[in-house]
């Protein structure tokens, strides 16, 4: 008789990866982001369970939306105030203090919005820049850039 495996927390290993956002386009990636942070990857992935791992993407400022998303694309928010709703452009967001917010809401809106998705974006974390301080994790480098040709566009 089969016996169905049911995954245990302490069963879960975590590894850390680090992604290169160099010319890489924001969705291609996103996807790949999420797909680690849920664990889908992983052979014992369960539904219930957070059996994700941790994400490093750097060089979040210079990565490439298609068509004429730099400048169509909306982001909104509202102060809580009457009337007080607020739109930007992705274009601008990238330019701005923090362009790493336009990867960090592409990968939040591919996970739940419960407890749980919630849970999995604290093991995401995105920079700017060349550098990061989780060198002491060891993470794996992970070239999302090269797993399809239509993932890295550099003549946009």
């Amino acid at each position: 008789m089969n016996n169905t495996y049911a995954t245990k927390p302490s069963d879960i290993t975590r590894k850390w990866y680090v992604v290169d956002a160099t010319d890489v386009v924001l969705g291609r990636l996103a996807a790949q982001v999420a797909k680690l942070l849920r664990g889908k990857h992983k052979p014992y992935f369960t539904p219930n369970l957070d059996c994700g791992d941790y994400v490093v993407v750097i060089n979040a400022d210079k990565v490439k939306l298609t068509g004429k998303k730099l400048t169509d694309k909306k982001y909104y928010k509202h102060t809580g105030w009457i009337g007080g709703i607020k739109e930007t452009t992705a274009g601008k967001i990238l330019d701005s203090r923090f362009p790493e917010r336009v990867i960090e809401k592409a990968v939040e809106r591919m996970i739940s919005r419960n407890p749980m998705g919630r849970q999995q974006m604290t093991k995401l974390k995105v920079y700017a820049g060349e550098n990061h301080p989780h060198a002491a994790q060891n993470p794996e480098v992970l070239d999302i850039a090269s797993m399809n040709s239509k993932n890295k566009r550099s003549e946009l």
